[in-house]
């Protein structure tokens, strides 16, 4: 193909790709009061314990962009497969087969740990937001910024479902040539701080059990990803060790 063609197949799946946004985003929309209510349960429960907290809209279209904001949060979630998709079929084209197999196994693996990441992320949220409202004295009263709040909902979800994806991106490495199983183990100890300081930092509860609770899972993927490198360099070799030997042949 040439410049002009791929400029055209690119603005193509760029439309279609915007396209299965936009309409998800639609749809999302009349989702995002439900949404809202779910991420408020923290601080009914906040309130239940006797304490003033809500939810507070400081400027007059803070309640409409959070709407908005949810909505599109759930648009690029919901319309992932169309967008993957269209980002698959443009570079497709350009891989080897091996590359494409790696590709495939990649998305493969990444989405459904990003969603489980989410997933807890989704259920460690509410004690991460009543921990930090125990701070605050008990005569106190709680306010809340709409938008900050679900900004700090989105981003803590987000983080851990990231969090879970970065052992895929190991096992990438050490599949294109990058970093070996050897590497990926000596670093063991250092990966274990790692993981453990950023549950801490995802997790501010008062004692270990949450922060544990994600950092296990974690930790096992770290080590998973290191078990599929080790067995990927030991076909290598295999592979290395039999074509040596057919030539000495």
């Amino acid at each position: 193909m040439s410049f002009g063609a791929h400029l055209i197949e690119l603005r193509k799946r760029l439309f279609t790709a915007a396209l299965a946004i936009v309409i998800a985003a639609v749809g999302s929309f009349f989702l995002a009061d439900f949404v809202l209510n779910a991420l408020r349960g923290p601080i009914d429960a906040v309130a239940e314990t006797g304490r003033t907290a809500e939810l507070n809209n400081t400027v007059l279209t803070e309640a409409f962009d959070v709407k908005l904001q949810i909505a599109l949060t759930l648009a690029i979630v919901i319309s992932s497969p169309v967008w993957l998709w269209q980002i698959w079929a443009y570079i497709v084209p350009a891989l080897k087969r091996t590359e494409k197999r790696y590709v495939v196994g990649f998305f493969g693996a990444a989405l459904p740990l990003f969603l489980a990441g989410c997933t807890m992320g989704w259920f460690i949220f509410p004690h991460t937001v009543q921990l930090l409202a125990s701070f605050a004295p008990a005569e106190s009263t709680s306010i809340f910024g709409t938008k900050y709040y679900v900004d700090f909902a989105t981003k803590l979800i987000i983080a851990i479902g990231v969090g879970f994806v970065l052992p895929v991106f190991l096992v990438l490495l050490n599949f294109v040539g990058v970093m070996t199983a050897q590497t990926i183990l000596k670093g063991w100890r250092v990966a274990i701080l790692v993981i453990s300081l950023f549950a801490a930092l995802a997790t501010p509860a008062s004692d270990v059990v949450t922060m544990i609770v994600l950092a296990i899972p974690m930790i096992a993927l770290y080590f998973v990803a290191a078990g599929i490198a080790w067995l990927h360099d030991r076909a290598v070799a295999k592979r290395a060790d039999k074509l040596a030997a057919e030539i000495a042949i």
